[in-house]
């Protein structure tokens, strides 16, 4: 994404919010992905181009980012923004990705086939980076440097990201609920060495 604009300044979120919308409208459309173009989301977010490359450097930094954001609307519907590294909670996450590849391969069209690999890398880095906010707030077996928060995270994104994103693109004759226990066992048993994962979550006052 460009570095041309201030991030936190509300007329600059409000032009990006623009462009998106645009491009989503434009997708909705075509059906496809390839065949919307920059001067096409420009002309319906009545912008210029110059305005739309201060934004985003290219129109797959612009994918990128109305990814992510699905993804962490899809996110906030099963989590509570004050969700902590929970057993619970993490299988709601599981359940989510699968849920999440789910869709997006159905509306998956040949012609976006260029598309997956960042489709892929922007849901992998949207799990890292909610993985590495729980690991920093949750309670330690023993002194853990943040690089090894870090590492944690990374490798316990990939292990749901990598059979969710697999099973997606398979015949799903495993229901997701069965796929997401199994991958469960398997990253509680990745954390426990690292942090104190809890079983339920913690009620509501």
């Amino acid at each position: 994404m460009s570095r041309a604009v201030n991030d936190s300044d509300p007329r600059v979120q409000r032009t990006r919010q623009l462009l998106i919308q645009a491009f989503m409208a434009l997708v909705q459309e075509k059906m496809n992905i390839h065949s919307v173009s920059v001067l096409e989301i420009t002309t319906r977010a009545t912008v210029n181009r110059a305005t739309f490359y201060a934004h985003f450097e290219d129109k797959y930094a612009l994918v990128e980012c109305w990814l992510r954001e699905k993804f962490q609307r899809a996110l906030a519907c099963k989590l509570p923004d004050s969700s902590t590294l929970q057993r619970e909670t993490l299988h709601r996450l599981i359940l989510a990705v699968f849920d999440f590849l789910a869709l997006v391969r159905y509306y998956h069209r040949p012609s976006d086939q260029q598309y997956e690999p960042l489709f892929e890398i922007a849901i992998q880095q949207e799990l890292y980076e909610l993985l590495l906010r729980w690991l920093q707030q949750a309670p330690v077996v023993a002194p853990l440097r943040e690089e090894m928060r870090e590492t944690t995270a990374q490798v316990i994104s990939w292990a749901i990201f990598g059979p969710a994103a697999q099973w997606s693109r398979g015949d799903q004759s495993i229901p997701a609920e069965e796929m997401a226990s199994h991958i469960l066992t398997v990253v509680i048993a990745g954390l426990s060495p690292v942090v104190i994962v809890p079983d339920q979550c913690s009620k509501p006052g």
